[in-house]
């Protein structure tokens, strides 16, 4: 697949590292795990929203805009991402920040609302849960064009098919790394959310004769849920790319047994993952997204969904910087649910 003919700016120099993680293979008793460090991309301080944001912010320029409108949770890895964006382009950026759980936004809090201030977002509208986040974003839009200025509207995640290119460039740079190093992966672990990361990989890996299961762990829905968004997304991702084919129903795969008890909310699953990690290889996880994934990696190898020998990749996606917003959480110092 030629990705060359849509714009694109680049933000990481070269590959992110495909490591064996021996010490936590051992501690969970197989099977032999693997991790795609897409924690190290480029942007502050990196995770999945990088590669999406390569392709949507050279759409933005290439369409006259001064400044990048997105969306998100408060502690939103990908608002906080889209901000770096913005400053790299000499760019202004406002958020819309929806509170999915009552009274969970705080200004002053750690994490990447530090991060937002430190970093000088421009605006930010903070609005209650199931507002229509697109109609919120269009009226910054509307606001910003009063003042003759241009916004482009940056989706929830990323996730929309100019956004999706950014893992179909990584499921090309993955199968570039498997040849290179020897590896032969049998699964590959990856975070469901708003599914752009999940559905642009299966598009990459379909257009690419990549035959590897993707495991997608639900961080906001169950599969019922879940699994349509990512069908429609990787469709949409192949549709672009005029690759003439259509994604089969059965390619996409979901578990939603690691989310709750509500999105974002910390679970005891969600901390043994986090602090297991931390504490065999010194890689950390978020407790919103990528701890509840490796929880789910955990949950399915201890039931046996994993063969001990089997060669399992985790796609890190990032978002370390919220860990200090959750600190009495992750080091076990709160009561959570089971």
């Amino acid at each position: 697949m030629d990705l060359s003919r849509f714009p694109r700016r680049r933000y990481t120099h070269g590959a992110t590292p495909l490591e064996f993680l021996p010490n936590f293979s051992k501690a969970l008793g197989g099977p032999k795990v693997w991790i795609k460090r897409d924690d190290m991309l480029g942007l502050t301080p990196g995770g999945n929203k990088t590669r999406k944001l390569e392709f949507l912010v050279a759409d933005a320029l290439a369409q006259g805009a001064d400044t990048l409108i997105t969306c998100g949770a408060p502690q939103s890895n990908h608002c906080r991402a889209t901000l770096s964006a913005s400053i790299k382009e000499g760019m202004k950026c406002r958020f819309v920040i929806e509170e999915r759980v009552p009274n969970s936004y705080k200004p002053d809090a750690s994490g990447n609302n530090f991060l937002f201030r430190l970093m000088g977002v421009e605006a930010i509208t903070v609005v209650p849960a199931g507002s229509n986040m697109l109609e919120a974003m269009q009226k910054v839009a509307a606001d910003l064009a009063k003042e003759g200025r241009k916004g482009y509207i940056v989706p929830g995640g990323g996730s929309n098919a100019i956004g999706g290119l950014g893992y179909v460039a990584c499921a090309q740079e993955l199968q570039q790394q498997f040849f290179e190093q020897g590896v032969q992966i049998d699964k590959i672990v990856v975070g469901s959310g708003s599914s752009g990361t999940h559905g642009g990989l299966l598009a990459g890996f379909m257009g690419n004769h990549i035959n590897i299961p993707l495991v997608g762990i639900g961080v906001s829905r169950d599969p019922a849920d879940q699994d349509p968004l990512v069908h429609k997304e990787a469709q949409a991702v192949a549709d672009l790319l005029g690759l003439n084919m259509t994604i089969p129903r059965e390619a996409v795969l979901s578990f939603g047994d690691w989310w709750r008890p509500k999105y974002s909310v910390p679970n005891q699953a969600m901390v043994e993952a986090v602090q297991m990690l931390a504490r065999t290889e010194a890689i950390l996880l978020d407790p919103v997204y990528t701890g509840k994934i490796m929880a789910g990696l955990i949950g399915l190898a201890r039931k046996g969904y994993f063969k001990r020998d089997e060669n399992v990749l985790f796609i890190h996606t990032g978002g370390a910087p919220s860990l200090h917003a959750y600190e009495a959480e992750v080091l076990g110092l709160t009561e959570l649910t089971a």
